[in-house]
């Protein structure tokens, strides 16, 4: 049964709690919001579906955490370019930022273009996405010569410290997405760190930290190793 608008409202009010309200806040949500802890959202997502009308309606709200919600139930086949600008000319938070690439902006045909796009934006909340999806182009896009990153990296180590706190922390992140593609890029990505330097991060009253991009680089290589282990060790 599909959930109305109306309902999942109700529904979330009830799953918010003053303790995460006030963390929300902390991370630089604004008001309103409910509070509600992100691993509740994942199970009334699944309830609403992929409902793209809704998450209209829930982005409509001005409300946090219908906003992530929405992000969770759109439709990445009929969000339009310029519906995804709008959205996130709206975004006044990281962690929102964080949601709206991943669940969205990801997954809609003409990422590198529009990254690119977000990226040479002079409102830094915009950068921030920029760059979160440049991480994911890096991540799953096979196809992309090695040159094309190269020049990201260049990019990343010209602008960095100018931007903000957390559009620092996803560039710096972009450099380990970049470097775990190939050995060519790895090398790259750890003497782009070299030349950059220590990049300092402000976590004001959140606990967030900023790993050093090889440090996580070598962490991640790491774990995947591992895994690849125990794949091999299942099928023997």
């Amino acid at each position: 049964m599909t959930l109305t608008y109306d309902e999942v409202m109700a529904a979330l009010e009830a799953a918010g709690s003053e303790q995460t309200r006030k963390t929300y806040l902390r991370h630089g949500a604004s008001e309103p919001l409910f509070g509600v802890k992100f691993g509740d959202l994942r199970p009334l997502a699944r309830k609403c579906g992929t409902d793209h009308a809704l998450a209209e309606q829930l982005w409509a709200s001005g409300n946090t955490d219908a906003r992530l919600l929405a992000c969770m139930v759109a439709d990445p086949e009929e969000v339009s370019e310029a519906e995804l600008d709008t959205w996130l000319d709206d975004i006044d938070t990281f962690i929102l930022v964080d949601t709206f690439v991943a669940e969205i902006a990801s997954k809609t045909p003409g990422r590198r273009a529009r990254a690119e796009r977000w990226i040479a934006s002079d409102r830094d909340r915009t950068a921030q996405a920029g760059w979160d999806l440049m991480n994911y182009v890096a991540l799953s896009d096979t196809e992309v010569a090695d040159g094309y990153f190269e020049a990201q990296l260049e990019v990343i180590a010209e602008r960095i410290e100018g931007y903000g706190n957390w559009t620092r922390r996803s560039a710096s992140n972009t450099i380990t997405g970049i470097g775990l593609r190939n050995d060519t890029l790895e090398a790259a990505a750890r003497d782009t760190a070299a030349r950059m330097g220590p990049v300092e991060f402000d976590p004001g009253q959140t606990s967030c930290v900023m790993p050093d991009p090889i440090e996580y680089l070598e962490k991640t290589k790491a774990y995947r190793a591992k895994q690849a282990q125990k794949r091999v060790a299942k099928s023997t």
